[in-house]
This record gives structure tokens, sequence and C-alpha cells, in this order.
């Protein structure tokens, strides 16, 4: 509990400030910064950690080269323990935060700021009064899923050897002790469901929405000594953020088991990537993960926006236990969600209608689709609850019928939200790992699998080509929703001119 409160605290100061930094601050470097501010979502969950032990571990990369320079201990500056921890959770899981303020304060409008300027109040009391206040839905939201996801965490504990509830729950399970697995699983599931409901009190003390639909204002061009600290700030995050890439793109290229006491590995090498390419055997992993994740997050769209849009205007009760049931598999570790499916899908019966997906290629998307909904759900929940219904009730009541009022209004405005849901559950998808290698048919073996076989048998130069690639994929999948976004919003300007052409309607 105590790291995944530290996790919440660090995330959100690190995911929020980027968001501000790159939504209201002009500066050099700031649309390279916006590219970098993503990368962590291209780390896969285990090569990602595995990145982190190269970089700040007793033998990794930076303590070894401060030793090398000025002759201090690696031991001294190494990060380990509950520390190592913390800054893997940090710095992979700040982009729920950053993706999802960033929406948020798209969909602000600026006449609010502007109103509370007029009235005398400053920039500091603006944001805490009015900013803040306004983006409580998507603070909310992602405090959510990164406690979740950091009392589930598996990977991270596992390699730093922190002994948490989840390394408990394997190690239980490991040694046959299914029954008190399944009473420290739930203890685990409790945790998370208490604080889901303490979060959703916090969020509805007061109402956070506008009856605008969000026009975000130009850019502040900093000046004086803003623009430094900006600037300053930039090239700080951008080193750190991209560290962790490049260390994973640095190792693909080297020769396997030859790098051991230096600073950077001495031999490199194409050979990891021809092998890759050469032999239909090695795609087949790649091909299986962004195929499996793609079904899963086709599904986690249509359902997940949909129990948001149901959660955030349904008037009768059963709101929360619908909340609660989406949200109970991102408190389960995967490996307790994989054992469950292999058990609930072995053999048909009447309980799973009949359907046998052990040993077949469909049991992935369901596992991904049931760890990865509540990421579409949660985003999505957070753009609706920042629109007030009545601006929907305005299109009915000049005759829009619903099904159109939810394609060109409800949809609309909440496309962000449910476009950064979708992205965030197909790259998890992608990386997948700790479900995955339960329930993975024989024959088909998924990309984060096969990254954690070449690891195990020392061949860290083809598992970082494996991550290389699933980094290139995930960024090109960013880039090109990136692109569609701006063209969205190219056609939306060109429409209010067309309008604005058109001279005033009576």
């Amino acid at each position: 509990m105590g790291i995944s409160l530290a996790s919440v605290v660090l995330c959100g100061v690190v995911g929020t400030l980027l968001a501000v930094l790159l939504t209201r601050f002009d500066f050099p470097g700031r649309k390279l910064l916006e590219v970098f501010a993503i990368l962590p979502m291209a780390l896969p969950p285990l090569i990602g950690t595995v990145s982190f032990v190269l970089l700040y571990s007793e033998t990794g990369i930076v303590p070894r080269a401060l030793h090398e320079l000025i002759g201090i201990s690696p031991a001294a500056t190494a990060v380990s323990g509950i520390a190592g921890v913390l800054v893997v959770h940090t710095f992979t899981m700040y982009p729920f935060f950053y993706l999802s303020v960033t929406a948020g304060l798209a969909g602000l409008d600026s006449s609010l700021e502007s109103a509370a300027a007029n009235l005398g109040a400053g920039k500091v009391r603006t944001w805490c009064t009015v900013i803040l206040p306004m983006l409580t839905p998507a603070l909310v939201s992602c405090a959510l899923l990164t406690f979740m996801i950091s009392m589930a965490s598996f990977t991270a504990p596992q390699l730093y050897n922190v002994q948490t509830l989840t390394m408990q729950i394997v190690s239980t399970r490991t040694a046959g002790a299914h029954e008190l697995a399944a009473a420290q699983s739930t203890v685990l599931s409790v945790v998370s469901i208490l604080f889901l409901v303490a979060m959703r009190w916090y969020q509805g003390r007061r109402i956070h929405r506008s009856l605008s639909k969000g026009t975000q204002r130009d850019r502040a061009v900093s000046t004086g000594v803003m623009r430094y600290v900006a600037l300053g700030s930039s090239l700080l995050l951008s080193v750190v953020l991209v560290a962790p890439v490049l260390v994973i793109i640095l190792v693909s290229f080297s020769v396997d088991s030859s790098w051991t006491t230096q600073v950077l590995p001495a031999k490199y090498t194409l050979g990891n990537y021809i092998g890759i390419f050469s032999n239909p055997r090695s795609l087949l992993p790649i091909n299986v993960s962004v195929q499996m994740s793609l079904l899963a997050t086709i599904a986690a769209v249509v359902i997940g926006a949909l129990a948001a849009w149901i959660i955030s205007r349904w008037k009768l009760g059963g709101k929360t236990l619908l909340d609660l049931a989406i949200m109970l598999p991102w408190a389960l570790p995967g490996t307790v969600i994989g054992v469950n499916l292999v058990t609930a899908f072995n053999d048909p019966n009447p309980g799973n209608l009949g359907l046998r997906l052990v040993g077949t290629l469909w049991i992935l998307p369901v596992a991904y689709f049931v760890r990865y909904v509540p990421l579409v759900f949660r985003s999505t929940t957070a753009t609706l609850d920042q629109l007030d219904p009545s601006v929907e009730e305005a299109a009915r009541n000049l005759g829009a019928s619903p099904t159109r009022v939810l394609r060109t209004i409800t949809l609309r405005l909440v496309s962000k939200g449910i476009i950064a849901g979708a992205l965030l559950a197909f790259v998890d998808g992608v990386g997948e790992y700790v479900a995955s290698v339960v329930i993975y048919p024989a024959g088909y073996v998924p990309m984060s699998v096969e990254i954690y076989n070449r690891i195990y048998s020392a061949e860290f130069g083809s598992a970082a080509a494996y991550g290389s690639l699933q980094i290139v994929l995930i960024l090109i999948v960013l880039t090109v929703s990136k692109l569609l976004e701006r063209d969205k919003k190219e056609a939306s300007r060109d429409d209010a001119a067309t309008k604005a052409m058109a001279g005033p309607v009576v």
C-alpha cells in the first residue's frame, strides 16, 4: 500500500506537470518533448523494467559511469529495493496522468480563466480554484489506475526483490496453496475496491462540469525567467525519459554474453535483427501480440466507452456496482487473472457458455480485454464527467434522435478520452507478460514471453531487439493517432470557417 500510494503521488506530480508544461507553455524543443513524453508507453513492462535495472542498478550504466568519472562507489549511487520499484513505477505509469490531464486541459473553456482574471484572481489562485477542480475527474481516474496497477505490479518487485503482496500471491500459488493464494488475492482486491470507493466519494463531493464544448486557448509564450525554466525542465525531462529507450536500442545491437563489467557493451552486431527478420518463427511472436492486442482493444473500446456512458448518464441505482465490476480485474495481478481464465475455460460448461478456450489463441484477446477494458472505461469516464448532460439535452430538445446526439455530440466531445484509453489498452496489450506467460497456447508465443525466454537464456541482445521492434511499432501507432487527431482539428476549423463565411443563421 505504501508503494502504491507513493506511486500515485509521484506519477501525479510528474504527469500533471508535464501536461501543463506542454499545453500551456511555448519554448524551444517543446514539440520534441511531446514525442519523448509518450516514449514510456512504448516500453514493454518486462523489458522496460530491465532497462531501469541496466541504467540505475549497482552494475548499471549510470553508477558505473560515475565510478569511472569521479570515483564514487557504484553502491552509493545505485537505485535498488523500494526506491527502484518507485522509479520504475513513476517513469512508466505517469502517462496515465499525462494523457488524461492533457485531454482534460483541452476540454476546458478558456473563458473560465478569463472570467477569474477579470475578477482579480491571480494565476496561482485561478489554477487552485478553477482549473485543478475542473480536472478532478481526470486526476481521480488516473489515481485509481495508478494505485490499482501498483498494487498488482509484479515485474518491478520481482527484479528489485521487494516482497509485495503480489509477490507473495505468486509464491503461494507456486507452492500449491491455492486456497491461501485466493485469500491473499481477495485482500488485494478489497484494498483496491476501498480505494475506488474513496475516490468516487471524493469526486462526488462537487460537480466538475462545464457547459462549454471546450475551447483551448493558444499556448502562452513564456518570457523572461519562465522561458528558461521551461527550457531547462524540458531538457532534463528529455534526458530522463529517453534514457531507458536508448538503453534498449543500444543493447539490441550488442553481442549476446559480451557485456560483463564494462560501462557500455564492448561488441556490436546487426545479427540480432537479421535473425528475427530472416526466420519466420522469430516473427511469429510479433504477429501474435499485435493481432491479439488489436482484437482486445476493439472490444475494450466498445464495452468500456458504453459502460462509461451508462455510468455517467444512468439515473437509476447500480452504477457503483457496475463501476466495481469493470475495475475489479485491474486490481488483480495478471497471474491471478491468467489462472482464473484457465480454470474457467478449461472444460465446456454452462458457466462459460460451452466455450473451451484453453489451448487456443482466443484466450489471449479475452485476457487482454479483461485486463485493459478498465483503461478505456476510466479515461472515457473522466472526459464524460466534464461534459454537462444539458448539452445533450439541448440537442434532443431541438429534435435530434438519441443516436444522432450520441454520434454528433457525445462521441465528438469525448473522443480524446476514448483514444487515450484505447492507446493505453493497445500498448499494454502488446507488452503484456504476467498473464500471457500463464495462458499462451503452445506454438504461439507472445512477444513479451519471447523476450523473457531470451533474457532467461542470457540473450540480452536478442531480447532487446524484440523490445526495440515493439517500441517502433507502438510509436507508429501513437504517431498515426496524433495525425488523425490533427486532421480532425483541421477539419473542425475548416467547418467553423465555412459557417462563419455563410453569415448569421436566423
